[in-house]
């Protein structure tokens, strides 16, 4: 399988993902800017949406959108336990774990890096980010992991995105059980190695 990415862009949720999950898999870095992959081919012939994540698989097929992605890497693997099993009420909360994620705080954060965002709209998309930041701070304070006692899926996302608060000055070090989480996560070998991989160390 081949990842393509942009560094520690949301792609990094599912680079974490492939490490968590032993299988073999190349990344492909990607210019979103000119949509050019780092060997010069056209990312828009790969994926038309012209986004990452982006899996190309075996067979030369393509998955697209990173809670897809990751839901089919830890269903590939179900020794590893990155996804509860299909049709438990635990399997439920990770998917609406997932979309919180995704429609919470990962587009959340998007006006905040679009240059032409008014800024008294920056400070109440903080504030709105603040606030469901609190909300995840006050699950970890409880457990270690957003789904209780063992990594997942939807941890490798909400890290991910939540790294992307100091790039645009969003200070959550108040958070404390978040700060620590973050701690936990990146300390973890797969996410170690992501992270070096994309030049993020």
């Amino acid at each position: 399988m081949k990842l393509y990415y942009k560094p520690g862009a949301c792609s990094l949720s599912p680079h974490i993902i492939l490490n968590e999950s032993g299988l073999n898999y190349s990344v492909e870095k990607v210019d979103l800017a000119t949509k050019k992959t780092e060997h010069g081919a056209d990312f828009l012939a790969v994926n038309p949406k012209g986004q990452v994540p982006t899996l190309e698989l075996n067979d030369g097929s393509i998955l697209t959108e990173g809670v897809a992605i990751v839901q089919y890497l830890a269903h590939k693997v179900p020794s590893k336990h990155l996804m509860p099993g299909a049709g438990t009420l635990e399997y439920y909360h990770a998917i609406e774990w997932l979309n919180f994620v995704s429609t919470e705080l990962h587009k959340g954060f998007s006006p905040l890096f679009n240059p032409q965002t008014p800024d008294e709209y920056k400070t109440i998309a903080k504030d709105k980010l603040l606030k469901q930041f609190t909300y995840v701070n006050s699950v970890l304070e409880k457990q270690d992991y957003v789904l209780g006692s063992s990594f997942s899926v939807a941890d490798a996302y909400l890290f991910t995105v939540t790294r992307w608060a100091a790039a645009v000055k969003l200070d959550l070090s108040a958070l404390k059980s978040l700060t620590a989480y973050m701690a936990r996560i990146a300390a973890r070998p797969a996410t170690a190695a992501a992270l070096k991989a994309e030049g993020l160390h």
